[in-house]
């Protein structure tokens, strides 16, 4: 395709590159030649403006106003988009509204507040509550008590140094003793440990490290935009991801503005859809990146049934409490009240006073003479009660914001007029009381309140808490309930198409906890889950390791399994589960490390999942090999062809198996390797690229129904009466059914050939012993008559 026959204005297919300093704009340009080869249409960046050093994502932010030196810098960016236009390519560029990194010496803005205080002209660009600490900014920096730390801190010219940390003294302090210099300062380092109930900053998430910006306000907007905006109307860029919008104050009226400054370029947004959860309709966005998508994809391939006895058998083996990974509700339910007192306790403290403060002065009867205590009790009841993210302005706060919920919360009150403190709190989330701007804060804070405590609570333990499917436990999943019929897979794409049919799908990213291919091999473990609690009987029989406790052992074998044969799988499958346990937290923790357990699992790991007794579980992976790779490139041609614009995860278009950040974000070479998924992955983008009109906007989706004994066990669809998709599901129960059995799928009228063998042709009703009989997946083209 040449740069004249590219449409810019949507892409067919991205293709994600992490750079990073490793990897910067010259090697991405280096790349490019083979990746316009794959028949994508746009590469797809992470963030390109300037960051802290050395930062491996670059989502930590410190200047807008500059594309990141570490890079190639603004002439790499755009000589990475001429390489990228010659050979067809467009740029999608991620960006970053909700925080920056809270590193002062780099950020010039905020080194700037921090000297000049509340009077800054850039304090209007930080989420700081200066009510709050004596006005004080809390900078938690310290690694003791401040007693213990005090002797290494050191005025320095006019800085104040602590180690590698700098900060700004105040005009007129410099020369003032230690004590009232601190004192004198906008600012206050503190010890670490006083994040979790102190800090008068919007963080992201429970980050520190990372400062709530605010987007909110016009001119903020436009000085964090503006070069972003610049290299658009410049050409060299083209569209955009937007990063967690539900962290902003405002995502509804953010994404107006930013519509209105980039004339409408195709923008998709980080938002994680609860099962069920509509995207607001009036958002002017193509639609999300797509974790929805990956939830649909994924649950087709898991079987129901065996998923329920697969629960079964994590239960006996496992034997967690039922809030401890027992039951999935229960267990995200107990990890919202911990996240909301440990890691959100200042955010719920911030919510607390806004809401006790507008009580207080309201004019209204009903919210006077509430208790701080009672009003807290109702917003983490309510808070914690919450199925979706956050409520938004656009979408009526009531389907959030239940009164089954209510309900609920009011249970926690022994009286029942301080009961009343639940109503109080709704009617205030619901906006019945009207709009001032006492009442748009309240309601700000308690939807960026509600998104940190279901990322930290669901994502950040429940997921490492509830493991009886691994793979069911990803961004966006739903673990109590994984599995997808082929019926509710239809509907899901019937509305994407008709909805947002230029939404972003993936299966794959730098923030899964598991790439495709290691799920797609997990999911072969609902189609045999008593084979394989033998497997794991049979592995721990002899100590197996010495697991320090049976929940991670399952996770763990499960972690092993799913990873299959892999350089450096001991130290990879160690750091996954370190991450996993501190996440989950209830043996040890990030913040308060038990190194006597963290060394049982490193021990673990290396005398079980990856000794001996691991060759076990090795061997019966290998016997399962033709099931994972039906799933594995099942899912790659579904997420292809469906409806949506498919982002590729770097080097997924080979088998790919890797396990949760960092090592999904490891170096990958690009190349072909003749593999049967890259050939599947080749063959469904070009096609996309070749007939863009049967996947676009108004393309149709239409499922198709095998008929036959076998029927369930062939998915399979049609874009615009020209193309055809058709994978195997649930392979390992079709094969101990005996196959096919003269199962058929009845095509659409007229010829088909076989994309990845187009002198295989087919028409009618073809018998899928004969469509599958070369690979577990199939993409038809229609023949021209």
């Amino acid at each position: 395709m040449t740069p004249e026959q590219r449409d810019p204005a949507v892409p067919t297919a991205t293709y994600r590159l992490q750079l990073q300093p490793g990897f910067p704009f010259g090697a991405a340009a280096d790349a490019v030649p083979y990746v316009a080869s794959l028949g994508v249409s746009h590469l797809h960046l992470s963030p390109v403006l300037e960051a802290v050093p050395g930062s491996p994502h670059g989502y930590d932010v410190v200047d807008h106003a500059r594309v990141r030196e570490e890079l190639g810098g603004e002439e790499g960016l755009r000589e990475l988009a001429r390489t990228a236009r010659e050979h067809g390519l467009g740029l999608v560029v991620d960006i970053v509204p909700n925080h920056m990194a809270m590193s002062p010496r780099h950020n010039r803005a905020l080194w700037e507040v921090l000297r000049e205080g509340p009077a800054s002209p850039y304090a209007r660009w930080f989420d700081i509550d200066w009510e709050a600490q004596g006005g004080q900014v809390l900078l938690p920096v310290l690694g003791g008590p401040f007693g213990e730390e005090a002797g290494r801190l050191e005025a320095d010219g006019d800085v104040l140094r602590y180690y590698d940390h700098a900060f700004p003294l105040r005009e007129g302090t410099a020369g003032l003793p230690l004590p009232r210099l601190l004192d004198a300062q906008w600012y206050r380092p503190v010890w670490w440990r006083l994040a979790r109930t102190e800090l008068n900053y919007r963080r992201f998430f429970s980050i520190s490290e990372l400062i709530g910006v605010r987007v909110e306000d016009p001119e903020v907007f436009d000085a964090t935009h503006g070069k972003i905006l610049e290299l658009l109307r410049e050409g060299v860029i083209d569209g955009l991801r937007v990063d967690h919008p539900d962290g902003l104050a405002d995502p509804d009226g953010y994404l107006r503005r930013l519509h209105e400054a980039t004339g409408g370029r195709w923008t998709v947004v980080e938002k994680i859809l609860s099962d069920g959860e509509p995207l607001p309709p009036s958002w002017p966005v193509a639609g999300t990146t797509g974790y929805d998508a990956l939830r649909h994809v994924d649950g087709l391939f898991t079987d129901p049934a065996g998923f329920g006895e697969l629960l079964g058998r994590y239960r006996r083996f496992a034997a967690p409490q039922t809030d401890r990974g027992g039951d999935w509700d229960a267990t995200v339910r107990r990890a919202a009240y911990k996240v909301l007192t440990h890691e959100l306790a200042t955010e719920v403290d911030r919510l607390t006073r806004v809401t006790s403060r507008l009580c207080a002065a309201s004019p209204e009867p009903a919210l006077r003479d509430r208790a701080p205590w009672a009003l807290r009790t109702a917003l983490q009841e309510l808070l914690v009660r919450l199925e979706v993210y956050r409520p938004y302005s656009s979408v009526d706060a009531a389907g959030v914001v239940t009164e089954e919920a209510a309900d609920g919360a009011r249970l926690a009150f022994a009286v029942p007029e301080e009961a009343g403190a639940v109503d109080v709190v709704r009617d205030l989330v619901l906006g019945r009381y009207g709009d001032g701007p006492e009442y748009v804060e309240f309601r700000t804070r308690f939807a960026q309140t509600a998104s940190a405590l279901r990322a930290k609570s669901v994502e950040d333990t429940a997921f490492y808490r509830y493991v009886p499917l691994l793979s069911a436990t990803e961004v966006g999943g739903n673990p109590g309930d994984p599995a997808v019929s082929p019926e509710r897979f239809h509907a899901y794409c019937a509305r994407v198409q008709r909805d947002w049919p230029s939404t972003g799908t993936v299966v794959s990213t730098h923030d899964t906890k598991r790439s495709a291919d290691v799920r797609a091999a997990l999911h072969v473990l609902t189609e045999c889950p008593e084979r394989w609690a033998d497997v794991l009987a049979e592995v721990t029989r002899g100590g197996g390791g010495g697991a320090p406790d049976a929940q991670l052992a399952w996770a763990a074998w499960q972690t092993v399994f799913g990873l299959g044969p892999a350089q450096d799988a001991e130290e990879r499958v160690r750091g996954a589960l370190l991450k996993h346990v501190r996440e989950a937290g209830l043996y040890t923790s990030w913040t308060e490390q038990e190194p006597p357990y963290e060394e049982a699992v490193e021990r673990f790991v290396a005398e079980g999942p990856c000794g001996v007794p691991g060759e076990r579980v090795a061997a019966f992976r290998a016997s399962l090999e033709p099931h994972i790779r039906a799933n594995a490139w099942g899912a790659a041609l579904v997420h292809l062809t469906m409806p949506g614009v498919p982002d590729v995860y770097q080097g997924t278009e080979h088998e790919y198996r890797a396990l949760v950040d960092p090592d999904n974000r490891r170096a990958v070479r690009f190349g072909g390797d003749g593999s049967g998924k890259e050939a599947v992955t080749r063959a469904a983008l070009r096609l996309r690229a070749r007939r863009p009109a049967a996947f676009g906007d108004t393309a149709s989706y239409a499922p198709l129904t095998a008929e036959g004994p076998a029927a369930g066990h062939c998915l399979a669809f049609a874009r615009s009466g020209e193309v055809l998709t058709a994978v195997t599901r649930l392979s390992l129960r079709l094969a101990e059914a005996g196959g096919w059995r003269g199962t058929r799928l009845a095509l659409p009228a007229g010829r088909w050939a076989d994309v990845l063998e187009p002198v295989r042709e087919f028409g009618g009703h073809a018998p899928l012993e004969e469509l599958f009989e070369r690979s577990p997946v199939a993409l038809l083209e229609r023949i021209p008559d």
